[in-house]
């Protein structure tokens, strides 16, 4: 069994994501931990409403997939996400539980009462969103964020602050104002907070590097999908030190979402070689948990968990899976299925099929036909395929197949 970081038992990626040149200028911290906000900012994605008792479903399943970190919801949005969180307190499910909360007392005296460890606190930090959006001047931000992490310290909880639209304000000013905030109230730690993800990858790398010159706490990525970056945006923060990743199940979020955190993973583990801990047998049965509960679509092609993944119609990819077999599975994918908790590969049936898809199917079914034969079933499968415009059913094709060759299956 080859032993390079690039081919493993369970995929097998670009040896060039290895080479000296590529990795010399990686900072990975030694630990990195994943803080899940499915419950609270996946939430927040339209359409989405997770009742109580699903919520709890969620927090265990992430907590069973080895997440370090829940955000379990915003006490003050309604009872039933008060509830919630004060029970996902008390299941003690391994892993830290935080609460979400604006810059005001009332919101932490909410977040303190239900029982959580520690607190993300929010608060505009663009010049231009605090002026438009909030219609506050800036002195009211400051003050409200200096007392409320203050008073969230002195209640024992850990705070997170929380810059909303950090990566549209102007970097030096932004830095001075939470310099403030840390000095004058209280932070364990600041999100790199791309709200509305205009961060290009490089651009996210100088945010990490350029905030870390001038912070001395712990920084926290939550990046988001806009330019579909965020993955790309969360790596490279944490390439530069960054030891707290903000994701959610699937990337579901506000408009385009959040860093979908099974792809984040699986690109660390494969890609760079960073295992964060979790175990990633659980990552399709907790996003099909998930999926499920918000009522949410997900393309089938989704990247690690899609429900179409190892579904083989290619023709030609038949043919090397024939030759391959399960064996030599990551010759055919870059990730093996049972690695994710996806089903086995499977051959199906479509106008895209070749010769090697029909024999296979017709030797399921314990038929034994001419080269010639095998053919005339081919054709009229792609003509069954393109008319219904659908992958055929075993039921179908062997109808089919008992009709171009006049015999019985």
């Amino acid at each position: 069994m080859a032993t390079e970081p690039w081919k493993a038992k369970d995929w097998f990626v670009s040896p060039w994501n290895y080479a000296d040149e590529v990795v010399k200028d990686l900072k990975f911290p030694k630990s990195i931990k994943i803080h899940d906000v499915t419950l609270r900012d996946g939430e927040q994605q339209t359409g989405v409403i997770f009742s109580k008792d699903e919520k709890i479903r969620i927090a265990e399943a992430l907590a069973e997939a080895g997440v370090h970190r829940i955000e379990a919801g915003m006490p003050i949005v309604s009872p039933s996400d008060n509830d919630a969180i004060k029970e996902i307190v008390k299941r003690n499910l391994g892993p830290e539980i935080f609460a979400f909360a604006r810059c005001m007392k009332e919101d932490v005296k909410r977040a303190i009462d239900t029982g959580v460890k520690g607190v993300v606190m929010e608060i505009p930090s663009s010049m231009h969103l605090v002026d438009l959006a909030y219609r506050w001047p800036m002195e009211k931000a400051i003050e409200a964020s200096i007392e409320s992490t203050r008073y969230a310290h002195e209640n024992g909880l850990e705070v997170v602050f929380f810059p909303i639209d950090f990566s549209r304000a102007e970097l030096k000013w932004a830095i001075d104002l939470i310099e403030r905030v840390g000095k004058e109230g209280h932070m364990d730690a600041v999100a790199l907070v791309d709200t509305f993800g205009v961060l290009s990858p490089h651009a996210a790398r100088y945010f990490a590097r350029e905030v870390r010159k001038r912070l001395n706490v712990r920084l926290e990525t939550h990046f988001h999908q806009d330019f579909g970056m965020g993955v790309a945006n969360t790596i490279m923060a944490l390439a530069e030190g960054v030891e707290v990743m903000h994701t959610t199940v699937l990337g579901i979020g506000e408009r385009s979402g959040n860093a979908p955190m099974e792809e984040v993973v699986m690109a660390l583990k494969t890609m760079y070689g960073v295992d964060v801990g979790i175990d990633t047998t659980k990552l399709t049965s907790l996003a099909n948990l998930v999926q499920r509960l918000a009522g949410v679509q997900v393309p089938s092609n989704k990247a690690i968990v899609g429900s179409g993944l190892y579904q083989i119609e290619s023709g030609i990819i038949t043919s090397w899976f024939k030759n391959c077999g399960e064996q030599l599975a990551t010759e055919l994918f870059p990730i093996r299925w049972d690695a994710v908790g996806q089903p086995p590969a499977e051959i199906v049936m479509g106008k895209g099929s070749g010769i090697d898809s029909v024999n296979l199917w017709l030797q399921d079914l314990g038929m034994q036909v001419s080269d010639d034969d095998a053919m005339k079933v081919l054709q009229a499968v792609k003509a069954y395929s393109l008319k219904n415009k659908k992958l055929l059913s075993k039921g179908e094709f062997r109808d089919l197949a008992k009709s171009v060759l006049g015999k019985a299956a």
